[in-house]
């Protein structure tokens, strides 16, 4: 509805990164309360640090509470951080593998002294 507002960047506005994942929701959500917003989805040369939005300095209290109330997690372009969830759960994954890993390690070693 309001994403084509290409107009918002000739007024005082600023700019957010949004993961790609937090796309659909934070959009919806802006959406819902009426913040007019421009996605430069197709402008950006890379959307690893998120799709940059550029939206009003009026709306700055409204989005915030978008961004607590469904824990989205935005950065402007001087301070990018990454969502610490996702990391969490790439860091258990390596664990796990790990720990199989010198679990095999210990059986084999195990089965070797067992058979000498």
């Amino acid at each position: 509805m309001f994403k084509n507002n290409f107009n918002i960047k000739h007024k005082e506005h600023y700019k957010l990164y949004v993961l790609l994942k937090d796309k659909i929701i934070f959009e919806s959500e802006l959406q819902k309360r009426g913040i007019k917003y421009y996605a430069e989805i197709n402008e950006q040369q890379s959307i690893d640090i998120g799709i940059r939005y550029f939206l009003l300095d009026s709306d700055v209290e409204k989005v915030d509470q978008i961004l607590m109330e469904n824990g989205i997690v935005a950065n402007t372009e001087s301070h990018i951080i990454s969502d610490f969830r996702d990391e969490k759960k790439v860091m258990k994954l390596y664990l796990a593998v790990a720990g199989v890993v010198i679990g095999f390690i210990i059986l084999i070693t195990l089965i070797e002294k067992i058979f000498d």
